[in-house]
């Protein structure tokens, strides 16, 4: 069916290095592995670390040049290959057709009427790209025998790919030949557009990134010419930095969770086809259903012929959309930027205040998020907040004082404050850390503007300074709002306004009310997160009207265990984990779209 596979190495010719012998090669990638395996930097210093990799990085590219493996023309001349071989593995085909939107690049375009919540599109399980299908692959003697491959789902997914790519005969090359070429993440940007972000909430992450990428690198590349289960890969001729970065990218853009074909637990796959659609915002209206062993996709609204079909990627902040996805979200209503607070072990109420954020389920350190709307803290952060600021007389009625369990309920709930001095503390301290962390940045919200009018910025930098921006915005917001609430709680208390109190009838309004400030905190499922994602209740987990069990994910970027958890399955290459981690967080339960006891997926 369709074109033969036209793959090439490119190892001469134009733009190709003379001969790297081996030997050289193998004491740059050590080096490279021993620079991103060196203790964390100082503060401060996360720049010049980056600085210092990159060059070994940049110095090992040079030598790989016209060594990686391509495809001939673009991804465009093999779209067609990938609808016949959509439509001969039983995938819904007759509804859309694959084409280019400018800047939004290639998405879906509908081809007749799609009505909201019609089912449009299906992928069949044998479609797919998952970690179960590398275990089974030419990887699979490699992947039984390193436990660092074991524990990284999406690392798997990444040599997979790879491997699948190298292969002409391979049952995915009609879906690897469309993919893009090259990717908009920070692993692609030049240095002088990372400069861009440095000063932002972000910039951690994405030097994080390009730093746990490296040594990934380094550490496959020493392992595949080394052990002898990598002996009959395909890429033990070939594998460059470039390729791998290629393969994370496409991984992280990608990837998603599905059950396992036992429907057990959940594993990792990239989807052909549905991975084509752009992101706007809704809802999730993507599932599996378990029963017919497939991905099912309906429609997130009405769609006419010719337009463009979109889904909703979750709810995600902007500076997750740029190191994860490559794009920046205007308009996104879940913006956000992390605020790492907690309380200071020397302070003389320490006890005190982390028993009472124990009781009410919050720890006594952990990163929170401000949000682009208002409120801009959530429940949890406005509890953390009200203890973090309480007196040792108001710490000792919500510990001993009369009906002080049930005061716990209260600690979110912004109708019942625990004293009007307690607001203004806390409001003034949020207006005051907003302010202070404006005043990191290197340039003005003003400048940015003017910067991003510049008809000559390329995309990259035009992205970092948009998040820039987009940062600042959040945090003038947030400093802003909590101005204006120190006021109003000012003169609550110069009015002698009576403070409301807490009865035990609201239990049941706190219970069943929708607003998340109204949420009882103890009742919540708090735990400390990365990334800066806000604390998710786990809502619908479990069984679903008695039937099958579903699950709602957000993997972005997944991992399949915990750091802990990792090492103990990686035995002797435990001391490699933390870095091969990465800046990846736990796999979490999201928001949910449930259909007929389907698992709900995030791209």
């Amino acid at each position: 069916m369709g074109k033969k596979s036209r793959v090439k190495t490119q190892k001469s010719g134009s733009g190709a290095s003379a001969v790297v012998s081996p030997k050289e090669m193998m004491n740059l990638v050590s080096e490279l592995l021993q620079k991103c395996s060196s203790a964390a930097p100082s503060a401060g210093k996360e720049w010049e670390e980056y600085i210092q990799i990159r060059a070994l990085v940049e110095k090992i590219r040079k030598k790989q040049k016209g060594m990686s493996v391509v495809f001939e023309g673009s991804r465009e001349d093999y779209f067609s290959d990938l609808m016949c071989w959509a439509q001969y593995s039983g995938a819904s085909c007759d509804s859309f057709t694959v084409a280019n939107f400018g800047k939004e690049g290639y998405g879906l375009r509908a081809t007749r009427e799609i009505k909201a919540e019609e089912l449009f599109l299906w992928i069949p399980r044998k479609m797919l790209m998952t970690v179960e299908s590398a275990q089974n692959s030419v990887l699979g003697p490699l992947y039984s025998q390193d436990r660092i491959l074991q524990a990284m789902g999406n690392v798997t997914l990444a040599l997979h790919l790879l491997c699948e790519r190298a292969i002409p005969s391979s049952p995915w090359q009609p879906y690897i030949r469309t993919l893009p070429q090259d990717y908009d993440t920070p692993l692609y940007y030049q240095q002088d557009e990372v400069r861009h972000l440095l000063g932002t909430q972000a910039v951690q992450d994405v030097l994080s990134q390009y730093k746990n990428t490296a040594r990934q690198y380094a550490y496959f590349y020493k392992l595949i010419q080394t052990h002898p289960a990598a002996s009959k890969l395909p890429l033990k001729d070939s594998f460059t930095f470039d390729d791998y970065r290629w393969a994370v990218s496409s991984v992280m853009t990608r990837q998603n969770q599905i059950p396992t074909e036992d429907g057990s637990r959940v594993t990792l796959a990239l989807i052909p086809l549905w991975d084509m659609c752009n992101h706007t915002s809704g809802l999730i209206t993507t599932g599996y259903n378990l029963e017919d062993d497939r991905c099912e996709c309906v429609a997130l609204q009405d769609y006419k012929e010719n337009e463009q079909i979109y889904i909703f990627y979750g709810t995600r902040s902007n500076a997750e959309f740029v190191i994860h996805n490559g794009f920046f979200f205007q308009d996104n209503a879940h913006d956000r930027v992390k605020i790492k607070l907690g309380i200071s072990k020397s302070e003389r109420l320490y006890a005190m205040k982390a028993e009472v954020l124990a009781r009410a389920g919050i720890p006594a350190s952990s990163i929170f998020a401000l949000h682009c709307n208002e409120p801009p803290i959530s429940a949890q952060l406005l509890a953390f907040l009200r203890v973090f600021c309480m007196t040792e007389e108001e710490l000792k009625d919500y510990l001993l004082g009369e009906r002080a369990i049930n005061k716990i309920f209260t600690l979110g709930n912004s109708e019942f404050p625990v004293s009007w001095e307690n607001e203004i503390k806390l409001w003034t301290f949020l207006e005051t850390r907003a302010a202070l962390l404006l005043k990191t940045y290197k340039t003005t919200s003003e400048e940015d503007r003017s910067m991003l009018e510049k008809p000559d910025l390329s995309l990259h930098s035009r992205v970092a300074i948009q998040l820039r921006l987009a940062e600042k915005q959040i945090l003038e917001k947030a400093s802003a709002s909590g101005r204006a609430k120190r006021l109003h709680f000012q003169k609550k208390l110069e009015e002698g306004a009576p403070l409301p109190r807490y009865e035990e009838s609201d239990i049941a309004l706190l219970e069943n009310a929708d607003s998340d400030a109204k949420l009882p905190i103890i009742l919540r499922k708090l735990e400390e997160v990365e990334e800066g994602q806000e604390i998710q209740v786990d809502e619908h987990s479990g069984l679903l009207n008695g039937g099958k069990a579903v699950y709602g994910t957000d993997i972005s970027p997944p991992v399949e265990a915990n750091e802990d958890s990792v090492k103990e399955k990686a035995g002797d290459t435990a001391e490699l984990v933390p870095a091969l981690l990465g800046g990846q967080k736990k796999m979490e339960l999201g928001e949910c779209y449930f259909q007929r006891a389907k698992m709900s997926l995030i791209l």
